[in-house]
């Protein structure tokens, strides 16, 4: 099912703001305001947090709000809340969109008790965690995650950051959202590229820490989704300001987000996920070579990643290669300018802080880009 494009019109500051004040039906997925009551997370505690906050800001993209603005308003009980909705996608992740929302909750005369509820993908999360941690040095949020990726990865963890000079996450805060709120009746609008994103990131969990989770598919992938953020929550709780274990949740992501970044500089994009998927391929083969990883770790992988793939625009080329890897001089596992990776020894054994010589960067990506180009 396609996700359904707003008729909403934001001002030329790619933001809109409004005040609700009554509940608006949702014609197309009825079953959801029966589902919202069983969204995870102690309600009591979230009607008490809400209750007590001054104002309520709910931040959403247009693609969501018309899907599950008025549901998540209406189960949470705060329909007069201040409605703050920005153009979708990862390009809008930047400093100009915080200041939009800077300046609404200043319009709006939020002080240090408002509450923001962060209804999105792991755009919208990190944006709003982003925006609501450094207002008036901080105030509370909420992370209503409606993107896979999100509910098993973006919007757990307590990370926060924005895109900056084109680079991925170079600003952003280590700040915890108040509640975390999963239900799958959110994954019933997504495309199924997205679903495909958000599957790439379960891998890794597998990968890293429980081999059970490379079973998910896109037949099963639901029956996953919260062993995936309770290893992620047992990670972060061990390491919350990654100083060493939490680095393992980067694996595929060194060469991940480079490739990532890269792709925003043309037409055609690479989802997170999808980007990740191939940074988990050249993290895969980097671990044969330094790690001593079984081969037949990574040629099992290998068989999936098309279908990982299979949605977006493969355009990747050997010309790609030196732009990508100039992203990654900014990567924050940084040694200097030396590149960090997250490799593996076998399944569920994972090293981090690992070196790795940068012609060897390059002949993964020689090797990635080639996978790709046989698709």
């Amino acid at each position: 099912m396609s996700i359904l494009k707003t008729n909403i019109a934001p001002t030329s500051e790619c933001i809109d703001s409004r005040h609700r004040t009554a509940h608006r039906g949702n014609d197309m997925h009825p079953e959801a305001l029966e589902s919202m009551s069983s969204l995870r997370g102690d309600e009591r505690g979230m009607g008490s947090m809400l209750s007590k906050a001054s104002q309520v800001f709910i931040l959403t993209d247009e693609n969501v709000a018309p899907f599950w603005l008025p549901e998540v308003a209406y189960w949470l009980h705060c329909e007069a809340a201040v409605d703050i909705i920005i153009k979708a996608g990862e390009k809008h992740k930047n400093l100009q969109t915080v200041q939009r929302i800077w300046k609404t909750l200043m319009k709006h005369h939020a002080d240090r008790n408002a509450l923001i509820i962060n209804l999105g993908g792991g755009t919208i999360t990190d944006l709003g965690g982003f925006a609501a941690s450094t207002y008036k040095r901080g105030i509370k949020f909420i992370n209503v995650p409606t993107t896979l990726l999100a509910m098993v990865d973006a919007a757990i963890g307590g990370k926060t950051a924005i895109d900056f000079c084109g680079a991925k996450n170079q600003i952003g805060t280590f700040a915890e959202a108040e509640e975390v709120l999963v239900d799958p009746v959110f994954l019933t609008t997504l495309l199924r590229r997205d679903i495909l994103s958000g599957l790439a990131e379960m891998l890794k969990y597998g990968f890293i820490a429980d081999a059970q989770l490379l079973e998910a598919d896109l037949e099963n992938y639901q029956d996953f989704i919260l062993r995936a953020g309770e290893i992620k929550r047992e990670i972060v709780a061990k390491d919350p300001y990654e100083s060493g274990l939490r680095k393992i949740l980067n694996f595929g992501h060194t060469l991940g987000h480079s490739i990532e970044s890269h792709s925003l500089t043309t037409d055609a994009p690479f989802l997170h996920g999808e980007a990740v998927a191939l940074g988990m391929a050249a993290a895969l083969w980097l671990s044969v070579k330094q790690c001593g990883l079984d081969e037949t770790v990574l040629k099992d992988y290998e068989k999936r990643l098309p279908i990982l793939l299979s949605e977006a625009e493969l355009n990747l080329a050997e010309n790609d290669i030196e732009p990508i890897m100039a992203y990654l001089v900014h990567d924050k596992k940084n040694k200097g300018e030396k590149p960090q990776f997250v490799l593996l020894e076998d399944i569920g054994r994972p090293v981090w802080d690992k070196e790795v010589p940068t012609g060897l960067v390059r002949e993964a990506l020689e090797y990635v880009i080639t996978k790709v180009s046989m698709k």
